[in-house]
């Protein structure tokens, strides 16, 4: 086994992997405590030499990596991804990039690519991107034709939300969201009684409607990305109850050559 075999075995290992995640934990645990004005007084130098420590770590795991996999590491788009993180990290911490040293927290962000279960998630969306790209568009049809419908019946009454096109289209956008929208409704139902029934059509629209559409993109990617993992791992996909329906055939079979009556000898 060559040098390269022995270190990717090393890389590969659960336990190495566990180590990993423990020291970015340990790292994201450290820079939050650096926001405290009274730890980071106190124990300063401590954190500081942690948090340089956890960035050696990093940066020997990304080179071990790399000897183990050479060209074939870039294919990985999640090694891809540690390296930029990494990356940053390191030009953060010098030159004329010192000012940057708030981005070592992207740091943490290297739990998504070491935790697998967050990778799943990660990769369903990205699947989703193309099919939430649409709904997007939709929404963002629907919030302009509405904001030119309110900004028209609305302007006069209530010039503070839908006094021009801006305002409606940003009005409206918290209305969506579901943020005091009804202090919205009711000012302009003061004026205009009627006004609960565009209210009540768009938030129905957008929120029930067009958000939930992105919710199901969201789970049905990630359904799809399971199922390829479990494809591409062999697993069997078969129901359980067909596995119980098969055993208890063959226990009622052998239950009923136990009953059957022995032939009487000639």
């Amino acid at each position: 086994m060559s040098l390269s075999e022995r270190v990717r075995v090393v890389v590969d290992a659960p336990a190495f992997q566990k180590a990993i995640t423990a020291v970015i934990l340990i790292n994201a645990i450290t820079l939050g405590c650096e926001t405290f004005p009274g730890l980071s007084a106190q124990y300063g130098d401590v954190l500081r030499a942690v948090d340089q420590t956890a960035l050696v770590v990093f940066v020997a795991e990304l080179a071990a990596r790399l000897f183990a996999y050479r060209a074939a590491f870039f294919r990985d788009p999640w090694n891809c991804f540690d390296t930029v993180i990494v990356g940053v990290a390191l030009m953060a911490t010098s030159g004329a990039f010192g000012v940057l040293r708030a981005l070592r927290v992207l740091r943490a962000l290297r739990l998504v690519s070491a935790v697998p279960s967050m990778r799943r998630v990660v990769s369903a969306l990205l699947s989703a991107l193309p099919g939430m790209a649409s709904i997007a568009a939709l929404l963002g049809l629907i919030l302009y034709v509405a904001a030119v419908v309110a900004t028209k019946l609305f302007s006069a009454v209530s010039p503070e939300y839908f006094g021009d096109l801006a305002s409606s289209l940003f009005t409206l956008f918290q209305v969506m969201t579901g943020e005091a929208w009804s202090e919205v409704a009711r000012e302009v139902m003061d004026e205009q009684p009627m006004a609960w029934i565009f209210f009540i059509l768009y938030i129905a629209v957008t929120t029930y409607t067009v958000l939930n559409l992105v919710i199901a993109v969201a789970v049905s990617a990630m359904e799809t990305q399971i199922a390829d993992e479990r494809q591409d791992s062999g697993h069997d996909d078969r129901p359980v109850l067909d596995v119980l329906l098969a055993e208890v055939k063959d226990l009622r079979a052998e239950v009923r050559r136990l009953h059957e009556p022995a032939r009487a000898p000639e």
